[in-house]
């Protein structure tokens, strides 16, 4: 049995079973490799059992022992760091993504990996969380008008584009505030009206990044300005970022034990052929 961990030393619980032997108490015992300190290669490694070993099977795959991995992003150099210089984009678990987004509203998203290289022209930096919304104020080249939509960002490596398929599209504005508001100003021959306020949650449901959104107006726009929010989230979950007595760090073990469920006997059964009546 080998397993690779390259990111965040994560540790798997193997389950061991011995041949049956009246010498033995107990054929059936566990072992959780983050309680093996980490040594070199060439280390021989902890005996796991003087007897004679039926199989070792995977239990479950673990959590990180090392904690979270810090990382920074250099706009300098367009590449990652963990020594502190650039950006904080937050503490990563070896599963957690980097979202970004450039200034053409092409978005992907990546590993936070050292070897990682990011092309100019990045608007938007960050960890990925699959559940933010995000609000776009973008200018439509196939209708010819501004556009409101809101979305979130989906987990992926191949480069897509929130602005649609036109390549004359144009991003305008682009917040993640939870209850936006943006200030429309007319222009040109409908300069004459008064600026047009919109709650920008009320305005439009979330939907998908492919979504076309809703037509802003028919009027002339010179300019769309971003307001400050008169909403806030509840103040708990902006607090803590999770529902409460959660922990955001916390990871759930991955249970691949093929014995699960069955009982000792049931085991030492299976290994010497017997057959159960009932």
């Amino acid at each position: 049995m080998f397993t690779l961990q390259p990111t965040n030393g994560e540790a798997e619980v193997i389950k061991i079973t011995l041949k049956p032997n009246p010498r033995i108490k107990k054929i059936i015992y566990e072992k959780d490799f983050s309680d093996i300190n980490i040594k070199g290669r060439q280390s021989m490694g902890n005996i796991l059992s003087k007897y004679e070993v039926h199989k070792i099977a995977l239990k479950q795959r673990g959590g990180s022992t090392l904690g979270g991995r810090k990382v920074w992003f250099d706009r300098d150099v367009l590449r990652l760091n963990y020594d502190g210089r650039g950006e904080y984009l937050g503490e990563f678990q070896s599963d957690e993504l980097i979202l970004v987004v450039h200034e053409n509203g092409e978005f992907y998203t990546s590993n936070f990996d050292l070897n990682n290289h990011y092309d100019p022209g990045i608007r938007i930096i960050e960890k990925f969380d699959a559940n933010k919304v995000w609000s776009a104020a973008l200018f439509d080249a196939d209708q010819g008008y501004p556009y409101l939509k809101r979305f979130t960002f989906e987990s992926t490596s191949r480069r897509l584009n929130y602005l649609g398929e036109n390549k004359e599209s144009r991003s305008i504005l682009l917040t993640c505030v939870a209850y936006p508001r943006i200030q429309v100003v007319f222009g040109g021959h409908d300069s004459f009206r008064d600026p047009l306020e919109i709650d920008v949650d009320q305005f439009i449901g979330v939907k998908s990044f492919k979504a076309k959104g809703k037509r802003i107006s028919t009027y002339n726009i010179e300019q769309i300005n971003e307001l400050e929010p008169l909403r806030f989230p509840d103040s708990q979950k902006e607090e803590n970022g999770t529902e409460e007595g959660a922990d955001e760090n916390e990871e759930t073990a991955e249970i691949e034990d093929p014995d699960h469920g069955k009982s000792e006997t049931d085991i030492i059964d299976e290994i010497t052929g017997q057959m159960k009546l009932f």
